[in-house]
């Protein structure tokens, strides 16, 4: 087999930042090649022959469309059980419109601690969009992210934020909340935090953690009824502030 010649004609113009993979995947087709004409492979300088072949090689194409290992195998018991931990009521949050959620660094902990600091990683499958609204300077950012665990795919979604801002200035802050929405989008797929989606979960939990209150826009006056955290509550962001409780019905 003219091992030396087929090499020379098959890299001439492979891009230096691929020619290592190139060699790589080179190396394993002539030996498998080798192998099914019962012949010798034959070494290459630089290449060990017992280094594998990576199980998923990502470049600008595949890095948008691949689902590589998608359920290919459960995680392990003690995995599963760190993912789908019962959830400690004091890290819940709540938003002014009702939505229960927990801190995006409460997430990266648990994932973190199931699969290990870089077992883990978010891949983004495009471009970040922006969109403004010209009326109230409402701005929104969306990002297609999907996750991936030991190099499989796992879970896909679309995390987005909402900001009011004038100009660019605070798009770098709105892209990392971005960021942190997939997140927690992807680690549902997980099991975490399920019970934010559990609706007898909610109903309980806001009984016993959350209260309603009289709200003003700052500029149209405007007033309507915010939920806020009993405990440690956060203050309503702009334009939005609060005005009275909502009175406890006899």
């Amino acid at each position: 087999m003219a091992f030396n010649n087929v090499f020379s004609r098959s890299i001439g113009n492979i891009p230096f930042s691929q020619g290592r993979q190139f060699v790589r995947a080179f190396a394993v087709s002539c030996a498998r090649r080798c192998s099914s004409e019962n012949t010798e492979p034959r070494s290459i300088v630089g290449i060990e022959e017992e280094t594998p072949l990576p199980a998923q090689v990502f470049d600008d194409a595949s890095a948008v469309t691949t689902f590589h290992g998608i359920s290919s195998k459960p995680f392990d018991k003690a995995t599963a059980q760190i993912l789908m931990s019962k959830l400690d009521e004091s890290d819940v949050e709540i938003k002014p419109d009702g939505i229960m959620y927990l801190p995006e660094i409460k997430y990266r902990r648990v994932l973190n601690q199931a699969f290990g600091p870089g077992g883990w990683a978010l891949m983004p499958r495009g471009e970040a969009a922006h969109y403004q609204s010209a009326g109230d300077n409402c701005q929104l950012v969306t990002r297609e992210y999907a996750m991936f665990v030991y190099g499989r795919f796992v879970a896909q979604t679309v995390g987005e934020h909402q900001f009011y801002h004038k100009g660019q200035m605070f798009f770098g802050k709105a892209c990392e909340a971005v960021k942190s929405n997939a997140i927690m989008r992807c680690s549902k797929d997980l099991g975490i935090a399920s019970e934010l989606w559990d609706p007898k979960y909610i109903v309980y939990w806001k009984a016993k953690n959350a209260v309603l209150v009289q709200a003003e826009n700052a500029r149209t006056r405007e007033k309507k009824y915010l939920w806020k955290k009993k405990e440690g509550g956060k203050l309503f962001e702009y334009p939005w502030k609060e005005v009275s409780e909502l009175p406890k019905r006899r």
